[in-house]
């Protein structure tokens, strides 16, 4: 991986092989919003809420990630990515959804705005999802 980061923004580079996930998890940021993503994925799985559990789509083959978007927030379990992608095919079909599982193909780059100043934290919620709260930095929170 390359990184490069000015304090409030940071480009990250993933090379072939790369656990995606991972990777964003790994990153050494307190928290951020991922703002875009582009390069190619294989064994991808795609979630899709469906009021009660994620639906799972597996897309073993290569596919451009032709967009992507998130956060990165901390939890009581440690960090969590909440990231959605859209990805197209080798026929040109796109797929997209909540990002469970990728590994890189080739590279991924991904460009992220740090939020100094602001906490992101998940939390349980009663749906099962874990939502978003952003707190000012040093507010214990609720």
């Amino acid at each position: 991986m390359d990184k490069a980061s000015n304090g409030r923004e940071a480009v990250v580079r993933l090379a072939d092989g790369e656990d995606l996930m991972a990777q964003l998890r790994g990153l050494d940021v307190p928290c951020a919003v991922i703002v875009c993503g582009i390069g190619m994925v294989r064994h991808l799985r795609l979630g899709y809420w469906n009021g009660r559990a994620y639906e799972e789509t597996r897309l073993d083959d290569p596919a451009e990630l032709v967009s992507m978007q998130g956060t990165i927030a901390r939890s009581a379990d440690g960090r969590v990515v909440h990231c959605h992608v859209s990805v197209a095919a080798a026929d040109g079909s796109v797929h997209g959804g909540h990002l469970l599982a990728a590994t890189v193909a080739n590279t991924a780059e991904i460009a992220l705005l740090l939020v100094p100043g602001i906490r992101l934290e998940r939390r349980l919620e009663t749906t099962g999802l874990t939502a978003l709260v952003p707190l000012p930095e040093g507010d214990a929170g609720a």
